[in-house]
């Protein structure tokens, strides 16, 4: 073996090895909190791959809880909502900046990307005085609200990047044939998104399941709080007591989910954020 190979070999296994790290580090912490969520409380603090006496009995106390499966489905309501209304309005923009010619299109689309830059602490102030101007507060109307209001930006973005690409002539044909611009998006441009709209509605879906601040802020009873909220006030037998087990079982149970839909669109999910990248 000469020195180039051996330099070629020794180049590969540092590659392999560096990626070996990344997935440990990345894999890990999700591990511990599975292995955590299946361990006794008296087995907690014994520092231990796997636990020795595997229990059900986190999960067990998490579902008996009534106010978490209602967080569970306030979650799904909202996220969904978010989701469709996102879906929505950002085809209908996409297509407005994306096709029609106006003046001051490009600034709309920095003003866009701007809004998007913003932290939520910044406007959670103003935000909170029109959710209950609105009479929203202690409402899934204010999450949607405030939800949508920050998953839109990215939404429009990406929704208008990939709109520009699609072809010019299929949009001219269906001019032809008398087709209004609804059946245009709906019936024309609709099916050749997918891509673009699987990336922006998982996306979009991941943020408003797991937003804490808002949710925190703009909800005050247990039968209006959504899952990061409702683990965040998951108590323990006394008041210096911290049900770590709980804790991670619903971790685990909140997690899987948004796991799954990523591993089922993953590939959707990487086409969508390429779109517009490469102009052929």
């Amino acid at each position: 073996m000469n020195s180039r190979q051996l330099s070629k070999l020794t180049a590969r296994l540092g590659f392999w090895l560096l990626v070996a790290f990344v997935v440990v580090v990345a894999v890990f912490p999700f591990y511990y909190a599975i292995k955590t969520s299946f361990t006794p409380s008296s087995e907690l603090f014994r520092v231990e791959l796997w636990p020795t006496q595997a229990t059900l009995a986190n999960y067990l106390q998490i579902f008996s809880q009534r106010s978490f499966l209602q967080a569970i489905f306030n979650s799904v309501v909202v996220a969904t909502s978010v989701v469709f209304i996102a879906l929505l309005l950002g085809i209908t923009a996409s297509y407005a900046l994306g096709r029609v010619r106006f003046r001051g299109r490009t600034m709309v689309l920095l003003v866009i990307l701007g809004v998007s830059m913003f932290p939520q602490v910044a406007v959670l102030s103003g935000l909170f005085e029109v959710i209950r101007a609105l009479n929203l507060y202690n409402n899934p109307g204010g999450l949607i609200l405030s939800y949508t209001i920050f998953t839109l930006p990215f939404t429009v973005w990406v929704l208008t990047t990939f709109m520009r690409q699609l072809p010019m002539e299929l949009e001219e044909a269906a001019i032809m044939d008398g087709a209004t611009p609804w059946v245009t998006i709906t019936k024309v441009f609709l099916p050749l998104m997918w891509p673009a709209m699987a990336t922006t509605g998982l996306l979009a879906f991941i943020a408003a399941w797991n937003e804490f601040l808002f949710a925190l802020t703009f909800t005050l009873t247990d039968s209006q709080r959504t899952v990061p909220v409702a683990i965040a006030l998951l108590s323990g037998g006394s008041a210096y007591e911290l049900p770590w087990g709980p804790i991670m079982a619903a971790s685990v149970v909140v997690t899987v989910p948004l796991v799954v839909l990523v591993i089922i669109f993953q590939r959707r999910i990487v086409s969508g954020l390429t779109a517009g990248a490469v102009k052929g």
